[in-house]
């Protein structure tokens, strides 16, 4: 695939218009969320012969004053539009109103990114994540944390996660158990949906999942809930300790939306520790949304951008790779590429591995 944002040439002009919308995206970002939370979107779009300010204001309930600061700030970005002295809606308002992904990613950026990212640059130059420690208390990573962080902050970080992994996985199981595999290691399954997933898939292959105590207490009620105790248990490594080695004996080790989580260096030493614990046999899966190789532009925005999250909130070192980069690792690590699927679920590539010929 081609690299995304090849941009047009900027007059001057339009060039000091696109910077200013970047200077002020806070503001936009925040007008916008309220006016979809507060129900001034719903309005608009369900009275199609505009609604003026005053209107509107007794339909939300919302001061008057602040009707005007939200639709004047939402109007400047073609979230609605103005005329006759009536607001209405535009087609980008109607996506944020009606698209789940649009809303998903607007409740992540709140209520998981927006304040720590005060602390981004703090946190590139310490390689620590200080948003993390200034919004949500003194963790190490997130990862620990997850279970623990204030709602809603909870459930927009899961339901973010999920969405971007979970419609992949009907895609993926084709390709993983093509050799009726009897052994499966889900490194990083944090709650168990992939696990579940593919024991429903195959009731032929026992799973261990392979992640921290405190994902794998939730994984363990999730697991025990799907009636699977029998056919997936779960083993607390700690992923950043290479010292600690992987069981042996998998035919299959999935790795999804996992070795963004790291540094370069930490991915390098984990694949080294999964190949360790392959035979000629096995065959490592990675599934993840590399920025370069996606269909769609809007896409790749919304990968590259996730960075961010990962420097100030998650653990100041990790960042959403290119595929090139994630191959590179590969062969550091003494992995070959067998086969590569593309555009699987929300722009994911499947990459299947296995050990290189000694």
């Amino acid at each position: 695939m081609n690299i995304p944002f090849k941009h047009p040439k900027l007059t001057a002009s339009e060039a000091i218009y696109a910077a200013q919308k970047i200077a002020f995206s806070p503001m936009t970002f925040q007008a916008v969320r309220i006016a979809w939370k507060r129900g001034l979107l719903e309005n608009l779009a369900q009275n199609t012969q505009g609604l003026t300010p005053q209107v509107l204001a007794k339909k939300v309930d919302m001061r008057l004053y602040g009707i005007r600061v939200v639709l004047e700030s939402c109007l400047s970005i073609d979230v609605v539009s103005f005329d006759d002295e009536k607001y209405f809606i535009t087609k980008t308002g109607l996506i944020i109103l009606h698209d789940e992904m649009t809303q998903i990613n607007f409740n992540y950026n709140h209520d998981v990114n927006y304040l720590g990212l005060f602390y981004l640059e703090e946190s590139i130059d310490s390689a620590a994540p200080v948003g993390l420690h200034k919004a949500f208390g003194n963790w190490p990573t997130i990862y620990p944390a997850l279970t623990s962080l204030p709602e809603p902050a909870q459930t927009s970080w899961f339901e973010f996660d999920h969405y971007y992994s979970d419609n992949a996985f009907a895609t993926a199981l084709p390709h993983i158990f093509k050799h009726q595999p009897k052994m499966l290691m889900d490194i990083g399954g944090n709650t168990g949906k992939f696990s579940i997933t593919a024991a429903n898939y195959n009731d032929q292959t026992h799973i261990t999942i392979i992640d921290l105590p405190e994902q794998l207490a939730v994984a363990k009620t999730n697991i025990s809930q799907a009636g699977f105790s029998n056919r997936i248990d779960t083993q607390s490594i700690n992923m950043l300790d290479h010292s600690q080695p992987l069981p042996k004996g998998y035919e299959v080790i999935w790795m999804s939306q996992f070795l963004d989580c790291f540094g370069d260096d930490d991915i390098i030493a984990i694949l080294k520790r999964a190949a360790q614990a392959m035979s000629q046999n096995s065959r490592l899966f990675i599934l993840e949304t590399y920025w370069d190789n996606q269909e769609f532009e809007a896409a790749a925005f919304c990968v590259v951008n996730t960075s961010p999250y990962f420097t100030a909130l998650a653990n100041g070192t990790s960042r959403m790779y290119r595929l090139s980069d994630m191959l590179s690792f590969m062969s550091a690590a003494g992995l070959e590429l067998t086969e590569k699927t593309e555009n699987i679920g929300m722009g994911h590539t499947l990459l299947e591995a296995k050990l290189k010929k000694r």
